[in-house]
């Protein structure tokens, strides 16, 4: 262990005690951040990022030598786990395998991961009472090399335009890099293949109403100065950062939930780990009623039917887990 790392210490989060290791180890260097500082950021947004993970199979982004070295890529539970900490059982079809993945009941779920290492948390669409019906839907705005912010918005307030005519709310966040996500609660009446039509039947609505969506297939194909609205997002096993998510960049952003009307105005490097903390004392919570407002997707499977029909259902991912 470096001499700078620190010695251990015991945080209490709610009723229990996390033992967190080398708590002075830096893990963005261009700023100073420790994993202490991780920790605490965590436990600023308690509440919120929770709420974003809370009964969901999640992937564990780890970066064992801070942001700037190697990312671990984990779904299996890392050993030593205290046994308060819950997981869930997924089967991976292709390769015949499961996995038994963090489960996140208790912010101390979250700051015992923060202890090995992870930065960024990648839940399911879906939760264990049922890990293969998805009660999310995911709209991803995904931008293109050249492309900018202020097409993002652009495409933002096309798909905001579009959940309102469907009656669905959504909940947008900063990806934590440079796109958008949004977030619509639906019942999980359906499997991963639906809620994926269902996507890319709104993505398509986007697409017609606004000329800086580029939907082909292969990124190759794709116009550099244009937005992919990512449908596959919500394939099986498909994974984004979750709302309050840290991202493994050296400015340590946030996936940041935001209002709609703040999108205009706002800049993704305007969200961090030192200015989270304050705006959610302030705000608490943007996606807390995103439980309470379902959205049925029916109407987007029937934009799909109508699609197909016209020759243009998504193309196949011939690996995907179904």
């Amino acid at each position: 262990m470096p001499a700078d790392a620190g010695a251990p210490i015991e945080l209490t989060i709610g009723d229990r005690v996390v033992r967190l290791s080398s708590p002075d180890r830096v893990y963005f260097p261009e700023r100073g951040e420790t994993k202490r500082d991780l920790a605490e950021y965590y436990r600023s947004v308690g509440d919120g990022v929770v709420r974003a993970l809370r009964d969901r199979p999640c992937m564990l982004h780890r970066f064992p030598t801070g942001v700037t070295g190697e990312k671990v890529h984990q779904k299996r539970l890392p050993r030593g786990a205290p046994d308060w900490v819950r997981t869930v059982r997924v089967h991976f079809p292709r390769y015949d395998r499961t996995a038994d993945e963090l489960c996140v009941a208790h912010l101390a779920d979250v700051i015992w991961a923060v202890q090995m290492s992870t930065v960024e948390f990648h839940p399911w669409n879906s939760r264990a009472a049922d890990v293969e019906s998805p009660d999310e839907w995911r709209i991803d705005l995904d931008p293109m090399p050249s492309s900018s912010w202020a097409d993002v918005r652009r495409v933002a307030g096309v798909v905001h335009e579009v959940l309102d005519e469907l009656g669905a709310t959504g909940y947008p966040k900063t990806s934590g890099g440079a796109g958008l996500h949004v977030y619509v609660r639906i019942p999980p009446d359906h499997g991963f293949a639906d809620v994926r039509r269902a996507a890319h039947a709104f993505a398509r609505e986007v697409g017609r109403r606004c000329d800086r969506v580029d939907l082909s297939w292969w990124r190759k194909d794709r116009d550099p100065s244009k937005i992919f609205v990512d449908y596959n997002q919500n394939a099986r096993d498909h994974t984004i950062a979750c709302a309050y998510s840290v991202r493994g960049t050296p400015d340590a952003r946030v996936s940041a939930p935001v209002r709609w009307d703040e999108i205009g105005a706002c800049e993704p490097a305007d969200f961090t780990v030192a200015t989270m903390p304050a705006r959610y004392a302030e705000l608490g919570d943007l996606h807390a009623e995103i439980d309470e407002t379902p959205f049925a997707i029916d109407p987007l499977l029937e934009w799909a039917d109508r699609d197909a029909r016209d020759g243009s259902d998504p193309p196949d991912l011939p690996d995907l887990d179904r």
